[in-house]
């Protein structure tokens, strides 16, 4: 047994695919497959059920998995801390971003980073907010971006983005016309929301159940272009956060203030407070922050 193994088990595991994982640390099926029959002859248990093409972990695969995290961590540590030592401005970054938050913020800021470290290489993860965090607390990824709050106290956070939810109507909805649009109003609108892994999902009908009434949700989708196209097809009401709404076509869609309550939408990056961190994630994270720091306080600015 040697580290790669220990690794290509915990992709197997976080994937639950054979060919996911393979895909996600570049080898073969057949290569990743032969590890993990080689692990389970060596410890002589069972690691995964296969079940057609998705495989679950057996009870020793879950005590397995415990600790070979804390191995493949404690590596992953000291192969930072030597290659810190040895001042080798390289390294692999692994951040999750949500669908949402990676178009709009990021694009320009992977391209500055890159121009800054080259021999940096980033592998971008895109899942909902809470899967986002779950990976961080884990060890999975070094960095996320989340809506924060964050769950416990466990990250290092960084706030980059303080802006609200707004209403999205079809033109010919009653309320098209309003100047602001109280939460409780909406108690019989049928809701397009993001799906249950994203904190806006359980954000949003936390909201909605304090204002006296459960959503009616009729669509749940990954991809807020989607939620906005339902809307402009009459199919119901979303809310979106404001920077999404900057650029959807207020001609197909009517974009009103939600108030009473003001739903806050706060972004920020999170790490482990506890972990390692790598030359390369140290510098993403001082990299951004000057960045985004100086790039929306300039839009801020403007705005007002």
């Amino acid at each position: 047994m040697d580290i790669r193994h220990l690794q290509y088990f915990l992709e197997v595991a976080r994937l639950r695919s054979f060919t996911k994982a393979a895909q996600s640390m570049f080898i073969t099926q057949p290569t990743i497959s032969k590890t993990i029959r080689s692990l389970e002859e060596e410890l002589g248990v069972i690691l995964f059920n296969r079940i057609g093409k998705k495989v679950e972990l057996t009870d020793a695969g879950k005590v397995i998995e415990l600790q070979a995290q804390a191995i493949v961590k404690s590596f992953q540590s000291l192969s930072s801390e030597l290659s810190d030592l040895m001042n080798l401005k390289k390294g692999h970054i692994r951040i999750g971003l949500p669908p949402m938050v990676g178009s709009s913020f990021f694009p320009r800021v992977i391209g500055e980073f890159h121009k800054a470290f080259p021999d940096v290489t980033i592998q971008l993860f895109e899942d909902g907010a809470k899967k986002v965090e779950q990976d961080v607390g884990a060890g999975a990824l070094d960095i996320g971006v989340i809506v924060l709050p964050a769950v416990g106290d466990m990250f290092e956070t960084f706030l980059f983005v303080e802006e609200k939810l707004n209403l999205l109507v079809h033109p010919t909805h009653a309320l098209a016309e309003s100047e602001e649009v109280p939460l409780s109003a909406l108690a019989e609108e049928p809701f397009v929301l993001f799906r249950e892994d994203f904190t806006l999902h359980d954000r949003i009908i936390a909201e909605c159940v304090r204002a006296g009434f459960q959503p009616h949700v009729v669509y749940e989708s990954s991809q807020w272009d989607l939620i906005s196209e339902m809307v402009a097809a009459n199919l119901g009401i979303a809310l979106l956060p404001e920077a999404i709404c900057r650029d959807l076509d207020s001609e197909r869609l009517r974009i009103l203030p939600l108030v009473d309550p003001v739903i806050p939408w706060h972004l920020g990056m999170i790490w482990r407070k506890d972990r390692y961190l790598s030359f390369a994630a140290r510098e993403w994270i001082s990299f951004t922050q000057e960045l985004l720091r100086t790039e929306y306080a300039g839009k801020y600015s403007r705005e007002k």
